[in-house]
């Protein structure tokens, strides 16, 4: 029996993200090979919604967000790797080999703090707590776009992002229904109730507009 193939849209999503990871950081090494960093994902709106921090490789850890369902972020539905439209990496050349953990921890934070400001509704997805500290100065970072431009397009019709975003909701919503879960998870919850309101809202808005033309 042939082995039928991924859809087309996953195997965009797979390619675009090994593109990103295979960024030059602009002196001939991929950001995606550093061992220790920190990340942000954005949406299509180029909202903040969600960070991370990596031991292992920046590499290794955003593709399993990205292109594995056995993360606890994709497979509780805290996070829709579809609508990752750009990845910002913060890669910390000098800690490989060392014991990295409170610069991780304090880059973390500070990305954390970065993008509540920078975030419409002051509030990303990440289920877990990330701890306050003392923030830290960070290296040059390097965000890039997960699809071509014309791919992109086609991902980012408002139209399709609500659907998906409303099926996440009803998800995260099940799981939370089913099973003893973190104050983080339901304040997750909310955050995507949030974005799904705004995206509804300004797509209605579109529309009463031209009405109005």
């Amino acid at each position: 029996m042939t082995r039928q193939k991924e859809p087309p849209e996953v195997s965009a999503l797979y390619e675009g993200v090994t593109n990103a990871l295979n960024a030059d950081y602009g002196d001939g090494r991929r950001v995606g090979d550093c061992q220790h960093g920190v990340y942000l994902f954005y949406d299509y709106d180029g909202e903040p919604i969600y960070v991370g921090q990596s031991r292992e490789s920046l590499r290794g850890r955003i593709r399993r967000h990205l292109t594995n369902q056995r993360t606890d972020a994709v497979a509780m539905s805290v996070l829709d790797p579809f609508e990752v439209a750009e990845i910002e990496m913060w890669p910390i050349w000098e800690l490989n080999g060392r014991d990295a953990r409170e610069t991780l921890n304090r880059a973390e934070y500070t990305i954390y703090q970065k993008a509540l400001k920078a975030s419409k509704f002051s509030v990303i997805l990440n289920e877990k707590e990330i701890k306050a500290t003392e923030e830290i100065k960070l290296p040059k970072s390097i965000r890039v776009s997960v699809l071509p431009t014309s791919l992109r397009r086609q991902r980012e019709h408002p139209d399709i992002r609500l659907a998906r975003r409303a099926r996440t909701i009803a998800n995260l919503a099940r799981v939370i229904s089913e099973r003893s879960v973190r104050p983080g998870i339901r304040r997750t919850l909310w955050a995507q109730a949030q974005r799904l309101e705004y995206l509804a809202r300004t797509r209605l808005e579109e529309f009463e507009c031209d009405d109005e033309v």
